[in-house]
């Protein structure tokens, strides 16, 4: 009986060890995770007050990835590129007003995360204004230890069908 008992008491213990050693690591990747989530939430942030300061284009430059692509809810593909040109001529593009609500970022590992979010904006492009809320994903790696979009894609929020 004896024996037995102390085969039990030693896989009791056995298990609480496990745990104890494997706690750490979970508890150290949510973390890591939270940090990364609010990075990514400030990075919005700041990518709207860019905007509206007139920054766009200095903004673009530091967190965008070489070979971005934006799917508007216009119905058009902009290139990196094609944004910077626009950014460099706030004659004919200007944003007045940018509210970024709703913002929920996922994190997939340590090098990929996805934003989502409700934006409100009311800007002029190639002279043309556009006001307009929309549902946006934004995709985010880290690359060499700086997270860069390389992907966004924006619907229109609450359209109807047959808008």
């Amino acid at each position: 009986m004896l024996n037995h008992e102390w085969k039990w008491s030693a896989s009791v213990l056995s298990a609480i060890l496990v745990m104890a050693m494997a706690t750490p690591a979970v508890l150290a990747k949510s973390a890591d995770a939270k940090s990364i989530e609010d990075a990514i939430t400030k990075m919005e942030k700041e990518s709207a007050k860019a905007d509206v300061a007139g920054q766009t284009g200095e903004w673009m430059k530091a967190h965008q990835a070489s070979d971005y692509t934006m799917g508007t809810s216009w119905g058009a593909w902009e290139s990196s590129s094609e944004l910077q040109k626009q950014a460099g001529n706030p004659a004919k593009n200007k944003t007045s007003k940018r509210d970024i609500t709703d913002i929920k970022v996922s994190v997939y590992g340590d090098n990929t995360a996805i934003a989502r979010y409700k934006d409100s904006y009311d800007i002029m492009v190639e002279g043309e204004h556009r006001t307009r809320t929309v549902l946006t994903t934004d995709t985010w790696v880290n690359e060499k230890g700086a997270w860069k979009m390389v992907a966004s894609h924006s619907s229109q929020a609450d359209q109807k069908i047959g808008d």
